[in-house]
């Protein structure tokens, strides 16, 4: 079973990996995009999208609550 601690340490070992992310987001709204995780910190990550240069955020949570799927570079 996925719990915050084992997402935030799986997070830790793709930092720097190029990754597919798909976001549910809010109004059944889909962002998907590649990109690389850029930085940790204890409740959230950041993420440079590859195509646009901008940076997301997102916390660890978006993952235990699978809004955020995160899918090696295909």
């Amino acid at each position: 079973m996925m719990n915050i601690e084992k997402i935030r340490e799986n997070i830790n070992q793709m930092k720097g990996e190029t990754r597919h992310f798909r976001f549910r987001g809010t109004r059944g709204q889909i962002d998907e995009f590649d990109g690389i995780i850029t930085d940790t910190f204890k409740g959230v990550f950041l993420v440079k999208s590859i195509r646009e240069d901008r940076v997301k955020s997102y916390s660890y949570s978006d993952i235990l609550i699978e809004n955020l799927t995160i899918q090696k570079d295909s």
